[in-house]
């Protein structure tokens, strides 16, 4: 399920993902989980660099079955990160699910992003998390387009982010 629900924001985000990582999962994935998301975040915050003519912000709705799920990010600098999610049982495969919510707040921390991720409804745990998986892989992919219009410029009003 880790790897599963990376190769969906890679796939739906156009983005070209490697993952290596290694913890403590004898004990339980939390670290693991955690520093995956902190170090992706970290990834894109040193690919985007000054984010000199991106769009900046981008959502996305994505369908997976019975399952409707959204994720909006501000690629702002400013990290922040609000998540609504329902689960109908404590674990996804050998993943908690307390961890979906703990990996887009760490994922926006150091992507220094605004994320918002929701489930709107659904009932499969399973298709939940890989509908929030896509939508941040879409959602990420609008944001981190370049917007020639822009002209290389910070879209930002104060020419920082």
């Amino acid at each position: 399920c880790r790897v599963h629900s990376l190769s969906h924001m890679e796939v739906h985000g156009r983005f070209a993902l490697t993952v290596r990582a290694a913890g403590d999962l004898e004990v339980d994935p939390h670290h693991t989980v955690e520093d995956v998301a902190l170090a992706l975040g970290t990834a894109f915050d040193q690919a985007l660099g000054e984010r000199k003519g991106i769009v900046r912000v981008g959502a996305a709705y994505v369908p997976m079955d019975e399952t409707l799920g959204f994720v909006a990010v501000d690629l702002s600098g400013r990290p922040y990160a609000v998540t609504e999610m329902v689960w109908t049982a404590p674990s996804l495969g050998t993943i908690p699910v307390t961890l979906f919510p703990h990996f887009f707040e760490s994922f926006a921390v150091t992507a220094r992003a605004n994320v918002h991720a929701r489930v709107l409804y659904g009932r499969d745990d399973h298709h939940k998390a890989e509908a929030l998986f896509k939508a941040l892989g879409r959602a990420l992919d609008a944001a981190t387009q370049v917007d020639p219009r822009r002209g290389g410029a910070i879209p930002s009003t104060k020419g920082v982010l």
